[in-house]
């Protein structure tokens, strides 16, 4: 059998990003309506904060449940995915019925739990399908994601009088469709990784490979500066002298194009990551992510242009080794423990986005917003060392069929 992707590959690749990015419209969701709920229910900073932070919350809680119980490689993949994206659904549908703040902040958490069994699972079925052109595959899914993050920018900019209840129904239903997709028309590939057992000891079998810790490292470090990046650009965009003439829709529409670039980074970085290996392109992007967080205060107060060039540079760079992680982590994982592995990298990486998302607004507060991203320099530059040392040990040999 050829390991060249099929058509077959390509097809069921569209079918899962397609339902990926259906089933996650109700992370991004409450990120859009967000004024609305706080005059729905009066909330307060806080609770604003924890409106968006309870998803994040909920997935880590739901991903290292499903590396302890090893339940990605036990369960049926599109089953796992299924139920789980459904559930979703039901969750952020019951927004609608929520009397208070605290039952909606509580459904955000449930949601963001019902979603760790659908964005781990998918990445290990990508790479069922998929020997050579993995990290294609996987960037190209991770830029679908990519899309939905930037999608509630472009909705605040659109639609900025949509109603809130409008915008929870609707993702609900796309989620369910997601759901559907997953149990109807998606399998696993002709390439499937071993069975594991039930034992929730052998999480330490993952902490303890080398090859997978230094590809988690490496993800830790990436995931340090991504969401709050993201999370905060808006702020940042909104606060600078350069923007000053700009209307909020149109500063929203800035900082759609910016995280909406990634996409284009993410396929640039799966193509070179089959051809020069993914630890090389990794160390390129997270060198140029890291640049970019350095310099973006430099053009705060102007040239347009300069600003929007380091704004785009740094959307496309700062996706674009995201799938090469999880990649990596297929490839030199233990062949039965892949599901726990990825789902163990993503609960961690997302528990670290909390906390940089909650550093970066109050290091603004103390030295103002040019400079607050200077903080997230640190964590591509720990993941560029953990690059450096993965290449050296003989398990990098697997990487990408020797393209380490």
């Amino acid at each position: 059998m050829t390991d060249k992707p099929t058509a077959a590959a390509w097809r069921m690749l569209v079918l899962l990003t397609g339902a990926v990015i259906l089933s996650m419209t109700t992370w991004f969701s409450a990120t859009a309506i967000l004024p609305q709920l706080t005059a729905q229910w009066q909330l307060s900073g806080l609770a604003q904060t924890w409106m968006t932070n309870g998803v994040q919350l909920g997935f880590v809680a739901g991903a290292l449940s499903l590396s302890l119980v090893n339940l990605p490689d036990i369960a049926p993949l599109r089953l796992l995915m299924g139920i789980a994206a459904a559930l979703a659904a039901v969750f952020n549908l019951a927004l609608l019925l929520a009397p208070s703040a605290e039952v909606a902040i509580a459904l955000r958490f449930l949601t963001g739990l019902a979603l760790a069994g659908v964005y781990p699972p998918a990445l290990k079925l990508v790479a069922t399908w998929f020997v050579r052109g993995r990290g294609l595959a996987m960037g190209t899914m991770i830029g679908g994601l990519t899309l939905g993050s930037a999608f509630p920018h472009l909705l605040r900019a659109l639609f900025a009088g949509l109603d809130w209840r409008f915008v929870v129904a609707t993702a609900s239903g796309l989620t369910l469709g997601g759901a559907i997709v997953f149990l109807a028309l998606v399998r696993e590939g002709p390439y499937p990784f071993s069975r594991a057992v039930f034992d929730p000891r052998q999480i330490g079998r993952v902490v303890r490979n080398r090859a997978v810790a230094l590809a988690n490292l490496g993800y830790f470090g990436h995931m340090w500066e991504l969401y709050a990046a993201w999370g905060w650009f808006l702020a940042f965009a909104s606060a600078a002298s350069v923007t000053s003439a700009m209307s909020p829709a149109g500063i929203s529409l800035l900082v759609f194009g910016v995280v909406a670039s990634g996409i284009v980074g993410c396929l640039i970085g799966g193509v070179l990551a089959d051809r020069i290996g993914r630890t090389a392109t990794t160390i390129i992007m997270m060198t140029l992510s890291g640049l970019c967080a350095l310099a973006i205060g430099l053009s705060f107060d102007g040239p347009l242009w300069l600003f929007v060039g380091l704004a785009v540079l740094w959307g496309m760079t700062i996706i674009a080794d995201s799938a090469q992680f999880s990649a990596m982590t297929t490839e030199v994982g233990d062949s039965d423990l892949i599901g726990t592995a990825l789902a163990f990298q993503l609960g961690i990486g997302f528990a670290l986005t909390i906390v940089s998302l909650t550093v970066v607004p109050m290091l603004a507060a103390a030295i103002g917003w040019q400079w607050a991203f200077v903080i997230l320099a640190p964590g591509p530059l720990i993941g560029i060392v953990a690059m450096l040392l993965l290449r050296r040990l003989p398990e990098a040999e697997r990487i990408a069929q020797g393209r380490k």
